[in-house]
């Protein structure tokens, strides 16, 4: 995991965050017999999302060297238009909710020069000890830090708590 610590800031707006700059463009090898960005790269770019967005919720190396981390626990994603080689991926970020141990966060990739969706990708992160590799809750201080940050827009198909049934 590389956190993206040392890189441009994002700006808050109404709770999204986003960059001046693309995250990446599609490279070749992501490029699949479609000529399209294969699958499975949409998540590894999401992936390098997450990393880029983590340091500014308090996520990041700090929280890992205190023995802490974030874990994925469900993810839906969403392809809505092709992104093909060469393209500028730009991807932005919103906190949709925190509570005590989970964190629903809401990424979308879009064509950075032209703006339009590509794709849209919910995920149920949740708090880890890394030592004893189980769940347990925020510090307090990252816990109200994650709530504020918390914008409250629905996920789409997520929810903060997992159905019982």
């Amino acid at each position: 995991m590389t956190f993206i610590e040392d890189g441009p800031v994002p700006e808050v707006e109404n709770g999204i965050f986003r960059w001046r700059q693309p995250l990446t463009r599609v490279k070749p090898e992501w490029v699949d017999g479609y000529r399209h960005l294969n699958m499975g790269y949409y998540l590894v770019t999401y992936d390098a999302q997450t990393d880029r967005l983590w340091p500014h919720l308090g996520l990041g190396t700090a929280l890992r060297e205190s023995g802490l981390g974030t874990f994925a626990a469900e993810a839906w994603l969403d392809y809505q238009r092709e992104m093909t080689e060469g393209m500028p991926i730009g991807a932005e970020s919103e906190v949709l909710a925190a509570d005590e141990k989970r964190l629903l966060v809401r990424h979308r990739m879009f064509h950075w020069e032209e703006g339009w969706t590509a794709s849209a990708h919910e995920v149920l992160y949740l708090c880890v000890d890394l030592h004893r590799r189980r769940v347990t809750p925020w510090p307090e201080a990252l816990r109200q830090r994650l709530a504020s940050a918390a914008t409250g827009t629905p996920p789409q198909r997520l929810a903060l708590t997992r159905g019982r049934g």
